[in-house]
């Protein structure tokens, strides 16, 4: 594996660590002389830059004089808590911390991959499987303490009788809910990381830049496009059965 020269820092200094935390959970490394990989090595850095970003935000509050990054963020954050009560209706103001942090971490993500020395963590299927797991367990939970047991009720149907053809269709459904958003923003990214590092072998300058532009593009798309199916899914396990 070539290592990145963040990936290559990380395992300078916390790769014992890394390792030691594989054998406690009895995985085996490919390479444990360097157990930390690159797309786990661009997740610690996205994770490191949103959290300092979040803390300057924090920060710079102030309702008497907002700045600019406030003024960005409070967008953003109206977006999503808009977009997200006309999907799922009133009282879904406390979804929004999740989305938000959701689309940005795949957003930054998405957009690691134009910056030299770096390469989009979701551009490796682990990432956007991660997220895809994350946002199925947290509206499944949603679900489960908005309506209690009664949320049984969405996966067989209107009727008892239809239950056992209905709750095997339900879960296949739903299990594919999570391949759906994992092998979209995978495919996406890794196609235009792709893209973008050809043309740059074959044609240093000018046409690149034009792939640069399109791959910013799709990593604003794809981080809408996932929160968005998000949003609808919660707005499903959130619904009054009928």
């Amino acid at each position: 594996m070539e290592q990145l020269p963040f990936t290559a820092l990380l395992n300078k200094y916390f790769g014992g660590i890394a390792l030691a935390l594989l054998q406690v959970l009895h995985v085996q490394p490919k390479h444990p002389e360097t157990p930390i990989t690159n797309f786990v090595a661009m997740e610690i850095l996205v994770a490191i830059i949103l959290l300092v970003f979040f803390i300057l935000v924090r920060m710079r509050l102030s309702v008497e004089r907002p700045g600019g990054l406030q003024h960005i963020v409070e967008g953003l954050h109206n977006f999503v808590q808009n977009q997200s009560e006309e999907i799922i209706g009133h009282h879904s103001e406390g979804f929004t911390p999740f989305l938000m942090a959701l689309g940005l971490f795949i957003l930054l993500s998405n957009l690691m991959g134009i910056i030299p020395g770096f390469e989009s963590p979701t551009a490796t299927p682990a990432v956007p499987l991660g997220c895809a797991v994350a946002s199925f367990v947290y509206y499944q939970v949603q679900g489960i303490r908005k309506h209690g047991a009664g949320y049984i009720k969405q996966f067989i149907g209107p009727m008892l009788l239809l239950a056992p053809i209905m709750l095997p269709i339900e879960l296949i459904s739903h299990v594919a809910r999570m391949l759906s958003l994992t092998v979209r923003l995978f495919a996406n990214m890794f196609a235009g990381d792709l893209v973008t590092l050809v043309f740059f072998s074959l044609v240093p300058l000018g046409v690149p830049v034009v792939f640069m532009g399109l791959h910013i593009f799709v990593s604003f798309l794809q981080a809408y496009i996932f929160v968005l199916l998000v949003t609808v899914y919660l707005a499903g396990a959130m619904a009054e059965a009928h």
